[in-house]
């Protein structure tokens, strides 16, 4: 996903260090089960070679890394070892868009607590009520240098989670702390809460295994108004071109608008084409989709008359992905609006996912994500691994956390004109932990 840092060299190798730990839920590995395995990998190459949108697999001998896969396979001695080997072809790939989609499975893992990247760091962002995290300490605010022994800096953050949410479950994990205001880090070894959950895991499913917490509502559209300005929190992208215009009503009175695409994970092209369109008053091209043999255009048409002529900011964070991400950096290159908070996430890729099979009496389902496109905005250029890059950098510190304040969307309301203070702000952004 990025350059090939010093951190990142030693993070290559986490799925496989880690994989070939045997914990609590490994399972029985013989003879068949190793062969599953391996023809699960083959399956895997098959996909990726027939699909991959860069023919040349952006320089990596493709064969060369799936055969020392197969050997590492060969030295690890249960699935959840086996699969991480898999998933860890895919990882190294550094592209977003690009992963393995494991055999479902009934066992879910609640960890107690949710993290998430503000700059280079990390933070706990939620912690559940009653869970061993909460007794053994464990804060919103805290950065987190260590889980298991790795630092979970943003561009690694999701394979950490991929792996310990979706590959291999932990019983516990050893989370090193810094709380705001302290100096001296402690060693928090916190237990999981294991449970039975029957699922079908699907590409679009698979990283909500991750969202043990739901932010109030957090599935729909939210609107609040203070001070002739209108905040819209938008959660993603994924709603149907045609709701564009009904959400659009809500807000087209406003003198002032803010878009608020903080962990918007991106969604639609369609449904991003059609809100674009009332932002413009001409037709755009917003990217160039370049795939293996052809370049289609994204392209953004004007609502002419329903266009919304207010004021525009548009509030993006490490989590802020793909279509999110795309719709932010146009209103920049349109100079249409100013983006506020911190660098997005840099994943910007179209991908098509494929559902597989191994096995004839035994059948085992899994599935792959598969880039099949790179975005190139009208710029000319692509986000992929650099994101957008705000107009007003603000990023919350541990203590914001911790105290519940949002600067981001004070300074938003500050640019409009208005008042909100961060405590404000901060009040309409609680998070509530799932019932079970």
């Amino acid at each position: 996903m990025f350059k090939l840092s010093a951190t990142h060299k030693i993070f290559v190798s986490l799925l496989f260090l880690l994989s070939i730990q045997v914990g609590v839920f490994a399972q029985s590995y013989d003879r068949i089960e190793r062969s599953r395995m391996s023809a699960i990998l083959d399956t895997v190459k098959d996909t990726v070679k027939k699909n991959y949108y860069d023919q040349t697999f952006r320089g990596i001998d493709l064969d060369a890394r799936f055969k020392k896969a197969e050997e590492r396979l060969g030295q690890v001695n249960s699935t959840p070892a086996a699969l991480a080997v898999v998933a860890q072809v895919l990882v190294d790939f550094n592209d977003s868009h690009l992963f393995f989609i494991p055999p479902s499975t009934d066992l879910a893992v609640e960890y107690g607590w949710r993290m998430k990247a503000i700059g280079n760091d990390v933070f706990i962002t939620a912690v559940k009520p009653g869970s061993d995290a909460e007794k053994k300490g464990v804060k919103v605010g805290d950065q987190i240098l260590s889980v298991g022994g790795f630092r979970p800096t943003k561009s690694e953050l999701w394979k950490v989670q991929y792996f310990y949410n979706g590959i291999s479950k932990r019983d516990h994990l050893v989370l090193k702390l810094l709380s705001p205001g302290t100096e001296a880090p402690r060693d928090v070894d916190v237990m999981s809460e294991l449970k039975r959950t029957p699922r079908n895991i699907t590409a679009q499913s698979f990283f909500r295994l991750f969202d043990d917490f739901y932010e109030a509502e957090n599935d729909k559209h939210r609107f609040y108004t203070f001070d002739g300005i209108t905040l819209w929190k938008m959660p993603g992208f994924d709603f149907e071109e045609g709701q564009v215009d009904q959400l659009m009503d809500r807000v087209k009175n406003s003198r002032s608008l803010i878009i608020d695409m903080r962990g918007n994970g991106g969604g639609y092209i369609k449904t991003l084409e059609r809100l674009t369109g009332f932002f413009l008053d001409k037709d755009v091209k917003i990217a160039d989709l370049k795939g293996r043999k052809s370049m289609d255009p994204i392209v953004a048409k004007t609502r002419g008359k329903d266009v919304y002529n207010g004021r525009l900011v548009v509030l993006v964070d490490s989590a802020s992905g793909s279509a999110a991400e795309m719709f932010a950096r146009l209103i920049q290159l349109e100079k249409r609006g100013k983006v506020v908070g911190d660098v997005s996430a840099g994943a910007v890729m179209q991908s098509r996912s494929y559902d597989e099979q191994v096995g004839v009496s035994g059948i085992v389902l899994f599935g792959v994500s598969v880039t099949n496109a790179d975005v190139i905005m009208s710029d000319g250029k692509s986000l992929e691994h650099i994101g957008v890059q705000p107009d007003e950098v603000v990023r919350p510190t541990g203590e914001d956390l911790a105290k519940q304040r949002d600067p981001v969307l004070a300074k938003a309301v500050e640019l409009l004109g208005g008042n909100l203070s961060a405590e404000t702000a901060g009040k309409l952004s609680v998070y509530y932990w799932k019932k079970n």
